[in-house]
């Protein structure tokens, strides 16, 4: 199994990401060891969906990286079955 999921920093910023193991991306990305999120400040999850498979996780946060819209990806991910 893997997770698709969406975080958002205080900064306001979002981020859309995937792995096969959630809690340790999770707490990787508080501790500041990714690039990309350490800017973001305090992190929430505001989304997270359990996928079938690491190469549809990966495809599907493609998809919602290209919306360019956290609100719409956010929608779409909640509502992806």
């Amino acid at each position: 199994m893997a997770w698709v999921y969406i975080l958002r920093g205080s900064s306001g910023r979002h981020y859309i990401g995937s792995t096969d193991d959630f809690q340790r991306r999770f707490a990787e990305h508080c501790r500041g060891s990714n690039h990309t999120t350490r800017r973001l400040g305090e992190l929430k999850i505001v989304a997270l969906k359990e996928i079938g498979s690491n190469a549809a996780a990966r495809r599907l946060e493609l998809v919602l990286k290209q919306k360019k819209n956290p609100k719409l990806a956010i929608l779409t991910l909640q509502s992806h079955s």
